[in-house]
């Protein structure tokens, strides 16, 4: 990000940290939950990945075609999976952000994600951002504690913690989208 890059390397250690928790949750006993934290884990690394401050490191031409093609494939895949939960949907628009911002990134060379000024369809963006602010919302509703279950429970299974990384990776999509 433009100015000083202190807080595009916390957005990128935010959603790397987000990645990693994904990929630790993959271990989980629930096939659903597993499915879930692997698209949640490459939503969390290429969103850090895209942070990455410009002043760091300028991705080479051929880096975002390469991003669309993998978040377009993540996207076919949410749609297939959309016709088993509404979740899906979810990462079908975020992988579709992910397009988006790639192929804006594609379009205006010499540029890294974030960094200045409109691109693409504005309209678009603003979609978006209202997309995943109201998402933000809805889910630091959810935060809310429930009542306590019984019996203990893996760290990497608590429904609390896999609901505030998809909060955390909301809220590190919005500052992308509003750094377009």
């Amino acid at each position: 990000m433009h100015g000083p890059a202190s807080p595009g390397w916390l957005l990128v250690a935010l959603c790397a940290a987000l990645g990693a928790y994904c990929l630790l949750r993959m271990r989980s006993g629930v096939e659903e939950q597993r499915r879930t934290a692997g698209t949640e884990a490459l939503m969390g690394f290429g969103m850090a990945a895209m942070a990455v401050p410009a002043t760091a490191f300028s991705p080479p031409s051929w880096a975002w075609p390469l991003y669309a093609a993998v978040f377009g494939a993540a996207a076919l895949r949410a749609l297939w999976a959309a016709r088993r939960g509404a979740h899906h949907l979810h990462h079908l628009v975020g992988d579709a952000a992910m397009v988006y911002m790639a192929v804006a990134m594609t379009l205006s060379p010499g540029r890294h994600a974030g960094h200045g000024g409109t691109l693409g369809v504005p309209a678009l963006t603003g979609v978006l951002l209202l997309y995943f602010v109201g998402y933000v919302l809805l889910s630091g509703a959810r935060l809310v504690p429930a009542a306590a279950g019984s019996g203990a429970v893996g760290w990497g299974d608590r429904p609390e913690l896999a609901r505030a990384c998809r909060l955390s990776m909301g809220i590190a999509m919005v500052a992308m989208l509003l750094a377009m």
